[in-house]
Formats: structure tokens, C-alpha cells, sequence
């Protein structure tokens, strides 16, 4: 991992430190899995489910991309992810807060974009 890419990802809110202690201090196997989340269809499919109102497909997506995202120390998509989940968590479509998933869905989205466009640019 390059210090431009290390430096980029920690202005932004993510736990670089953190996420190469769990690795070890491996930057190299850091780096492979960061390139590995670009292919990673969470995202696209929380969003999808979303817009279908398919909530409990929903809550799965938003749950395994707060886990990859925490893995990654992707600290700001982790956040809303789990914002994400704790929304679905247990709710009847009637029950869910379409107000509050829009709100959390967009911070997720910005968040998401942000860490999409450093990891292409920086590797």
C-alpha cells in the first residue's frame, strides 16, 4: 500500500491502522482486498432492494457490507450500513422509516462513491 493511497483513505474517515494490525501489518494483502471490494455487489444491491422496497433483501445487503466495509476499516460506509440495518432489523415493510433509510441510503451512497473513487485512483 502506497503512502498517497494510506493518506487519502485515513482523511476520509477510515481506520488504516487498525485495518493493517488486523492484517498483520500486511499493506500488500490490504491492498489486494481493498481492489477486491471494488467487485464486491453489496452496494448494488442494497440499493436496488431499496428502490424495489425489498426490505428484508435490504437489511441482508446492508448487513454483509457493514461487515466487508468494517473488515476494511471503511469506517464512514460501515456506519451507515449499520444505520442501514438496525432500520430493517426485524421490521414488516409497514413498520420500516422510508424517511430515515432515504436519509441513511444518500450518506451511504456519498460515502461509498468517495471510497470507490480514492481505491481506482490509487491503484
Amino acid at each position: 500500500m502506497n503512502d498517497q493511497l494510506k493518506q487519502k483513505l485515513e482523511e476520509n474517515g477510515a481506520d488504516v491502522e487498525g485495518t493493517l494490525h488486523r492484517f498483520m501489518g500486511n499493506g500488500a494483502l490490504f491492498l489486494k482486498f481493498l481492489v477486491k471490494f471494488k467487485d464486491d455487489q453489496n452496494f448494488v444491491l442494497l440499493r436496488d432492494s431499496i428502490e424495489q422496497k425489498d426490505y428484508e433483501e435490504a437489511f441482508k445487503a446492508a448487513h454483509t457490507l457493514k461487515g466487508v466495509s468494517a473488515n476494511l476499516g471503511l469506517t464512514p460506509i460501515c456506519d451507515s450500513a449499520s444505520k442501514l440495518t438496525e432500520l430493517f432489523r426485524g421490521k414488516a415493510a409497514s413498520e420500516i422509516d422510508v424517511e430515515k433509510v432515504a436519509q441513511e441510503k444518500e450518506a451511504l451512497e456519498a460515502s461509498y462513491q468517495l471510497f470507490m473513487k480514492i481505491i481506482e485512483e490509487n491503484t
